[in-house]
């Protein structure tokens, strides 16, 4: 059962904390090549958030986002070959790209692992396997982060955020995010190819 909270863990530690840090230190130095890598790193990531959502509500698609969201983070870290290029011409070892460097590969080793540790939880997308305890788990967090989410919804809306609120935001945030990729897959890549450019 600690497995579901280790990978919580260790998720919030390098999907949040590190690359909010290093995105505020990049803007600071001006670091365009850096900081146009963790936009479009946070612009992936928002999937992440959509699939906790959903599990919120016990949403089955949400288990599926589970597994997808990682690979797509891993592929945007290391997609763009201009942005590549700009980070190996930075000087080794000056303390940002030195720290952006180690974060890239420690996120994608632990995006990899979660992403086959989340395919266990497709198991989980049968109606009635989703009461069983090993499903419940993968939902334990997610339930977790609707409690803050509920608190602050309320103090600073008065409203109330359910579950159905909350699944029905990830849905609106999934249709959005699918739309963004579309667009970016017909449009974008045949254009540009794997240059982010001002992506």
């Amino acid at each position: 059962m600690d497995g579901p909270y280790r990978d919580v863990r260790m998720g919030v530690l390098f999907s949040l904390g590190v690359p909010l840090v290093l995105l505020v230190w990049a803007a600071l130095r001006r670091e365009q090549s850096l900081v146009r890598l963790l936009g479009l790193y946070w612009k992936v990531a928002s999937l992440l958030l959509v699939a906790n959502l959903l599990l919120t509500d016990r949403r089955p698609i949400g288990f599926v986002l589970l597994v997808i969201a990682p690979l797509l983070v891993v592929a945007s870290l290391w997609f763009w070959v201009d942005l590549n290029e700009e980070l190996a011409d930075l000087p080794p070892w000056r303390p940002l790209p030195l720290t952006t460097r180690i974060w890239r590969w420690s996120l994608t080793l632990w995006a990899l692992l979660s992403a086959g540790f989340s395919v266990t939880a497709l198991g989980c997308l049968d109606a009635g396997a989703r009461a069983a305890a090993r499903c419940s788990v993968w939902m334990e967090a997610p339930i977790g982060l609707h409690g803050h989410l509920e608190r602050v919804f309320g103090f600073v809306f008065g409203g109330q955020w359910t579950p159905a609120v909350a699944a029905f935001i990830g849905y609106l945030g999934l249709v959005a995010y699918v739309v963004g990729l579309f667009q970016w897959l017909l449009v974008r890549l045949p254009r540009l190819g794997r240059v982010a450019g001002d992506f």
